[in-house]
């Protein structure tokens, strides 16, 4: 394991994996909290499979289970851990809703040591009878406070009644409270908590700004500007129909853009993260699916052209750049009128951005709502 962890470039841990690790390999119920792109996923990955090490699993009995709240999220945790566990002799498998049950019953046939689940397919195959979680040793909940956001909560519990009441539990976020809150206390048993954040946006490495237009027309001529410089750029909106059209506005202004969002199928949402990945898309258009725990490298660029409702939100769609210590900008774009309540949000969010007022439109515009020095 060490030899692919050094193979990838890792010589040393993140913050929160250097505080957390240790604790984790010990046995003890972990409660983390770091932002966005600080490791989190070896934080609890690595330790769940080195404490797999020494057993064998059975078909459909995995001995470790892994809830997230999204399919992308399931596909980039497997695809992080698969070449970890394959040097320890081991078998990821992710299972996510959005693709035929039958390749998972096939998938299953075969042992597997850790499960990487969304619940709503989980519990589909607990229904079934593919899946029995009577040998999980270890349980992580990843982006946990988003699958209380989405309301997994009912079914997150219905699957840890099927795991061992001696099972290891690990719940990390970004953000940690309201409902988790009270999950940690029913299932956790004398949680050590690991926190490298106060659940706000990271101000490091990142510079935030809040961009007051006056009106419709002339942000939604900014946007396509800025769809147009040469820089990998998330842009997120509030409804999935602004998502689609947001996107082809930007395909017909001649961008290479994507759209993203829950009802878009499987394939197609996979197919557009692997377009903005490689940069065959410069521009991901995206509800909030996105802004949870996809790691996408190299994002220049956070637009928000609709606020998000809450802070928490921010904290999360401002996490896609700034990873890990490189440098990021997050523009937020609001109208005079809302000006007052979105940087009220803001500042919940920890973040005191520089407030830039535009009238012109187009490159203009963009310009002034940019930092000259960071973007072209």
């Amino acid at each position: 394991m060490c030899r692919s962890l050094a193979s990838e470039g890792i010589e040393h841990p993140f913050p929160i994996q250097a505080a957390a690790i240790p604790d984790a390999v010990a046995g003890r119920d972990v409660l983390g909290r770091g932002p966005t792109g600080s490791g989190k996923t070896l934080t609890f990955g690595l330790p769940m499979l080195t404490g797999l090490r020494g057993a064998a699993s059975k078909p459909g009995r995995p001995r470790g289970l892994i809830l997230v709240p999204t399919r992308e999220l399931a596909h980039q945790v497997a695809e992080r851990l698969e070449p970890l566990a394959a040097a320890l002799g081991q078998r990821v498998l992710p299972v996510v809703g959005g693709v035929n049950i039958k390749r998972n019953l096939t998938a299953l046939a075969r042992p597997v040591d850790l499960l990487v689940a969304t619940p709503g397919r989980a519990q589909d195959l607990v229904n079934q009878k593919a899946l029995a979680l009577g040998d999980v040793s270890v349980v992580t909940l990843d982006e946990a406070d988003q699958m209380a956001d989405m309301g997994f909560l009912p079914q997150v519990r219905k699957l840890l009644a099927h795991v061992p009441g001696s099972a290891q539990h690990l719940f990390f976020s970004a953000t940690l409270d309201g409902d988790i809150s009270v999950l940690v206390d029913e299932i956790m048993v004398d949680p050590v908590t690991h926190s490298t954040t106060g659940g706000e946006a990271q101000v490091d490495s990142t510079e935030h700004r809040l961009g007051v237009v006056p009106d419709r027309e002339t942000r939604n001529e900014v946007v396509l500007d800025l769809g147009q410089r040469a820089t990998k750029t998330i842009m997120f909106m509030r409804t999935k129909h602004g998502v689609d059209r947001q996107a082809k506005k930007l395909v017909r202004a001649g961008v290479r853009a994507v759209a993203l969002h829950g009802d878009k199928g499987q394939n197609s949402r996979m197919r557009s993260i692997a377009d903005f990945t490689s940069g065959d898309a410069t521009v991901l258009v995206a509800t909030d699916i996105a802004a949870r725990g996809i790691d996408i490298k190299g994002v220049d660029l956070v637009v928000h052209v609709d606020p998000p409702a809450e802070h928490k939100a921010y904290v999360h769609r401002a996490g896609r750049t700034g990873r890990a210590g490189a440098s990021g900008q997050v523009l937020t774009l609001t109208f005079a009128a809302d000006k007052a309540e979105t940087l009220a949000m803001m500042r919940k969010a920890g973040v005191d951005p520089q407030v830039v007022e535009t009238t012109r439109t187009g490159t203009d515009g963009a310009t002034d709502l940019l930092s000259r020095t960071d973007l072209p």
